[in-house]
């Protein structure tokens, strides 16, 4: 089966309501979400997508983006330990849902992608969103639960029971149990 890594909105300064909430559960995630990159990075065979909200940016400078995260953000040290490589993807996206509004069904489909793997944050937000619209889109998903952070653990467990249970996605706690 061929698989994607999709890496979900860890790009962020942390500066809104729930921030504070969300960074903690990054710094307790951390381990196990560069864990799941290193493992996507050794398998050659395996792609690896960012997927980060624009935060009303749209100058596409994914670079920039980066480096600002880094360097002005509230947990530049997070962002710095999931960042892209170069040459790695980086889309950018309006809306929660990865798939709303970018080209990422087209590269997943160029890729010839069946299953795609999700990160990143927030879990009760953007992952199940995302694992939604790509169930809906036809695609296998798995949400790797312990490489996701979220800032309400009450509504992520709500969340992860529903796209198990309704919306047929997989969940697994690392890129190991994939």
């Amino acid at each position: 089966m061929n698989d994607a890594l999709l890496v979900v909105d860890v790009v962020t300064t942390f500066r809104h309501d729930d921030g504070d909430a969300l960074l903690a559960s990054f710094r307790q995630r951390l381990e196990t979400m560069t864990g799941a990159l290193s493992g996507a990075r050794a398998d050659r065979g395996l792609p690896l997508l960012y997927v980060n909200d624009a935060h009303g940016d749209w100058t596409g400078d994914a670079p920039a983006f980066v480096r600002r995260a880094i360097e002005e953000g509230e947990g530049g040290d997070v962002v710095e330990a999931l960042a892209p490589r170069d040459g790695e993807p980086f889309l950018f996206k309006g809306r929660y849902s990865v798939f709303d509004s970018t080209p990422l069904a087209l590269v997943l489909g160029s890729l010839e992608i069946e299953r795609v793997l999700l990160m990143g944050a927030s879990t009760e937000g953007c992952i199940v969103q995302s694992a939604i619209d790509g169930r809906e889109l036809g695609l296998k998903v798995t949400i790797l639960t312990e490489a996701c952070a979220t800032a309400d653990e009450s509504l992520e467990q709500v969340a992860l029971a529903y796209a198990e249970r309704v919306g047929g996605c997989r969940l697994a706690a690392g890129l190991d149990g994939r």
